[in-house]
């Protein structure tokens, strides 16, 4: 199947482009709080890889009976749609955060993700490039605004030394995230609680074998993780972890793809920086300078021109699913 174009998209009966827009902003919240939930359990003693392994793995099992409701047994769809599935759980899944925590061991976090959150500038040239969809002026203006935005938000220091190595794995996890955006709007009969469900399991399988082979370092902790408003237990910040930044964000995501396309989504999706400084603030305690503020200003703007820059695609009305 090829990748539908924005003005090919067409909204499913419960994702209008209308919502899309509520759906990319829930998901770049409930992603935007892994950080500082991460950051609170790797404090408390885990490990990164064994941190992303519970968390995808506690989402998985969290969408194993909804993604067996979407099905409703037609198996014949995740059949058809294997190879979409297992592509998502390995890139768009476990590939994104092994190459993102491998950047980080050996360059600053910040500079990492600023490189990550590069994807939508991919996006746009994956579909010019494959797809012949020329980014209009505006939307050409939005990704230089956007990613300027990011630049003051994350607060990157000029001049810092890049390891080779590192901004190695940082370009494949901007890769990789670029495809989560491209994968989420794949032309497909398959339910987005269905694809996420499978592609969070196979992600978790990835993971598992990642950790029991040695290619990441795995190590856990019980305790109490400490946050700025208090301490609670390390299950519930895995929990946490797991149900809010891991199966929400990722049904939402889908979801908002699909009504939006790629590319429109990929753009709103950077808020996702602007919640993780929310949470930083108010779990973490760390205040984010007036350059911040000026920069999340500027993520904003990149995502309104990119907005009116994009085509307004023609609907046609709701056809009932005939499987």
């Amino acid at each position: 199947m090829a990748v539908m174009t924005h003005d090919e998209v067409r909204a499913e009966p419960s994702v209008t482009a209308r919502s899309g827009l509520w759906w990319a902003l829930i998901s770049a919240a409930s992603f935007g709080g892994s950080g500082s939930l991460g950051r609170g359990l790797i404090e408390l003693g885990w490990s990164p890889a064994a941190a992303v392994l519970f968390r995808v793995l506690i989402a998985a099992l969290a969408l194993t009976v909804p993604t067996l409701l979407a099905l409703r047994g037609r198996w014949q769809l995740l059949r058809a749609d294997a190879g979409l599935v297992i592509a998502y759980g390995l890139i768009a899944v476990a590939g994104t955060q092994f190459a993102y925590f491998n950047a980080v061991q050996t360059m600053p976090v910040a500079m990492a993700l600023l490189v990550e959150y590069a994807a939508p500038i991919a996006v746009v040239l994956f579909l010019w490039l494959r797809h012949g969809q020329r980014p209009s002026v505006l939307t050409s203006a939005g990704a230089v605004v956007a990613i300027g935005g990011l630049v003051l938000v994350l607060d990157l220091v000029s001049g810092a030394s890049v390891d080779g190595a590192g901004m190695f794995w940082a370009l494949l996890a901007m890769a990789g995230a670029a495809v989560y955006f491209v994968l989420s709007a794949h032309d497909t009969h398959l339910p987005p609680i269905a694809l996420a469900g499978g592609g969070l399991w196979v992600g978790a399988v990835a993971m598992a074998l990642g950790c029991v082979t040695g290619l990441m370092p795995y190590s856990t902790a019980t305790g109490d993780v400490s946050f700025t408003i208090g301490d609670v237990p390390w299950w519930v910040a895995l929990v946490a972890l797991g149900l809010v930044t891991a199966a929400l964000a990722y049904v939402a995501g889908i979801f908002a793809s699909r009504a939006l396309g790629s590319r429109l989504a990929s753009f709103v999706a950077l808020i996702e920086v602007l919640f993780s400084l929310l949470f930083g603030m108010v779990l973490l305690g760390q205040q984010p300078a007036a350059v911040q503020l000026l920069g999340g200003l500027l993520i904003l703007g990149g995502v309104v021109l990119v907005k009116l820059g994009e085509p307004v695609p023609e609907l046609e009305p709701d056809v009932p699913d005939p499987t």
